[in-house]
C-alpha cells in the first residue's frame, strides 16, 4: 500500500507531473491510442527529464510496482500503460536537435513523427517513419520500425546509432558503435526491454522535400487481376519504391468522392524516394494497369504523404490486430486476400500486404501481411476479432512464422521467441545483464537468462 505522504514526497522530486487516480487529468492521461485498452496505473509520472525517469524507476523499485513506459501511446497491445503500477510518461519530453553537416539527429522519446519530420525536412533529411504522424518515435523504434523509407534505408531501428538509456536501477548509459555497442544492438532488435531510452541518435538521409507518392485505386471486383499483377510487379522494383496493396471500404471523409464512401475496393499505395523522372517510368505501369477509380500518384510533399493516413487511423477506436512475414503471395493467399475483403466486418478494418525486400534484411520474407480490425466503442468486437483471426489462419500457408513486433497485439505475448527468432538467447543474455529481474515486461517480453 502507497501512502499518500510517499505520493507527495514524489511530487516534489519530480519536475513534471505525478497524477493519480481523482485528478482532473488522470482520465486523459491514462488513455492510450488503441481504446480496446482500459487499464488503470496507480500513479502516472510525466517526466519532463531524465532525471524524473530516474526518481521515477527508483519510487517504482521502492514500492515494488509494476512498470509501463509511455513514449506515443501508439502500442496497439497497449505496452505504454498498465493496471495499478506506475507509468512513466514521456510524452513531454520533445527536444530536438538536426545536425545537418553530420545528416544526424538527437531525438527525445516523446515526439511523434509528424513533429520529427518537421524538424528534418527543412533540411531536406527523413528516416524510416511511421506512417501515421502521430506515432511514437521511441516505439516505432524499438519495434523496429516499418515505414515509406524502409526498402531504401531499412527499419527505422537500422538508422539508430546511439541511445541512452535508464536502466532498471536508474543507471545512465550511453549505447553507441564505441561503447555498449552490444546494448545498440539489443535496442535495434528487443524492444523495450532494456530501459528507458531517453534520447536517440539516427542517421539521416536525402529525402524529399517533395517525392512522388499517391495510390491507385481499384473495385474490388479486380482483385484477382490486380493482385496476380502486383505479384509479378514487385519482384524487380528497385529499392527507392515502397508499396502497400490494401484492401477496405472506402472511409466517408471529405476527402472521398460521395460515390465512393462505403465502396468495396483494392488498391496500391506508395512511395519513391529517388529521382523522379525515373520514379514516373517505374510506377507507370500501375497506372497503365486499367482505370483506376482514383489515382493520387503525383509530387507532393514528403510530410504530406507521411500524414496521408491520420483521418482514417484516429485515436479512440478499438483496434485488433494480426500479423505474419509473408514469402509470396500464392493463388490460395489471393482467394483468402480476396474472400477477406469481401467480408470485412468494419467499415473502417483494412487488410495490407507492405512490401519488403530492398534493404531490409528478413530472410525469407517478402511481405509484412497486416489485418487491422476497427471498430467503434460502443459496438460489439467479437464479430470483427472473428473476421480477423479467420482471415490470418487463411494466410498461414504463405507464412514463414516469424512476426513483426510492433504489429502484435496483447493476445500474442506468447510470440516473443518467434518476434526475435535465432536471436532470442543472445537478447536473453543482454536482458540479464541489464534487467535480471524483468522490471521491464510490458511488451512482447525477453526472460533474462537462467529464469
Amino acid at each position: 500500500m502507497i501512502k499518500q505522504a510517499d505520493i507527495d514526497a514524489l511530487k516534489t522530486r519530480l519536475s513534471g507531473l505525478v497524477i493519480q487516480p481523482g485528478d482532473a487529468e488522470y482520465n486523459h492521461a491514462r488513455q492510450v491510442w488503441n481504446a480496446m485498452i482500459d487499464r488503470r496505473p496507480r500513479l502516472i509520472a510525466q517526466c519532463l527529464d531524465k532525471q524524473d525517469v530516474q526518481v521515477a524507476l527508483e519510487f517504482t523499485r521502492q514500492h515494488k510496482l509494476v512498470v509501463a513506459v509511455r513514449g506515443g501511446g501508439h502500442s496497439v497491445a497497449g505496452h505504454g500503460v498498465c493496471d495499478d503500477g506506475l507509468v512513466i510518461d514521456l510524452s513531454r519530453m520533445k527536444a530536438i536537435e538536426v545536425d545537418a553537416s553530420s545528416q544526424t539527429v538527437w531525438a527525445e522519446p516523446g515526439l511523434n513523427w509528424g513533429e520529427f519530420d518537421r524538424a528534418t525536412q527543412p533540411y531536406g533529411l527523413a528516416v524510416t517513419g511511421g506512417l501515421v504522424s502521430d506515432t511514437g518515435v521511441a516505439g516505432l523504434t524499438l519495434g523496429g520500425g516499418l515505414g515509406w523509407l524502409m526498402r531504401k534505408h531499412g527499419l527505422t531501428a537500422d538508422s539508430l546509432i546511439a541511445a541512452e538509456l535508464i536502466t532498471a536501477d536508474s543507471r545512465i548509459v550511453m549505447a553507441d558503435a564505441d561503447n555498449e555497442p552490444e546494448l545498440l544492438w539489443g535496442l535495434k532488435r528487443g524492444g523495450g526491454n532494456f530501459g528507458v531510452v531517453t534520447h536517440f541518435k539516427f542517421q539521416l538521409y536525402p529525402v524529399g522535400p517533395i517525392v512522388l507518392a499517391g495510390a491507385v485505386l481499384y473495385p474490388l471486383e479486380q482483385a484477382a487481376e490486380l493482385l496476380r499483377f502486383y505479384r509479378n510487379y514487385v519482384q524487380n522494383t528497385p529499392e527507392e519504391l515502397t508499396t502497400i496493396l490494401f484492401l477496405r471500404h472506402m472511409p466517408s471523409l471529405p476527402t472521398v468522392p460521395p460515390f465512393m464512401r462505403g465502396m468495396p475496393v483494392i488498391g496500391i499505395n506508395l512511395c519513391y524516394c529517388g529521382g523522379i523522372e525515373q520514379g514516373e517510368r517505374i510506377v507507370q505501369p500501375l497506372r497503365a494497369f486499367g482505370p483506376p477509380l482514383v489515382d493520387t500518384i503525383s509530387l507532393k510533399s514528403y510530410i504530406k504523404h507521411q500524414s496521408a493516413a491520420d483521418p482514417t487511423q484516429p485515436r479512440g477506436r478499438k483496434n485488433y490486430w494480426k500479423s505474419n512475414y509473408q514469402r509470396e503471395i500464392s493463388d490460395d493467399a489471393i482467394d483468402a486476400l480476396i474472400a477477406g475483403g469481401e467480408t470485412i466486418s468494419s467499415p473502417y478494418s483494412v487488410i495490407s500486404l507492405y512490401q519488403l525486400g530492398g534493404a531490409l534484411q528478413l530472410g525469407d520474407a517478402r511481405f509484412n501481411l497486416i489485418i487491422t480490425a476497427t471498430w467503434e466503442v460502443s459496438e460489439p468486437g467479437e464479430q470483427h476479432v472473428a473476421w480477423a483471426r479467420d482471415l490470418w489462419q487463411k494466410m498461414q500457408t504463405d507464412s514463414i512464422g516469424h512476426a513483426y513486433n510492433n504489429f502484435l497485439g496483447s493476445d500474442a505475448i506468447e510470440r516473443a521467441e518467434e518476434v526475435y527468432k535465432n536471436e532470442y538467447s543472445r537478447l536473453q543474455a543482454l536482458k540479464a545483464r541489464y534487467d535480471v529481474g524483468n522490471l521491464f515486461r510490458l511488451n512482447h517480453n525477453i526472460l533474462p537468462q537462467d529464469c
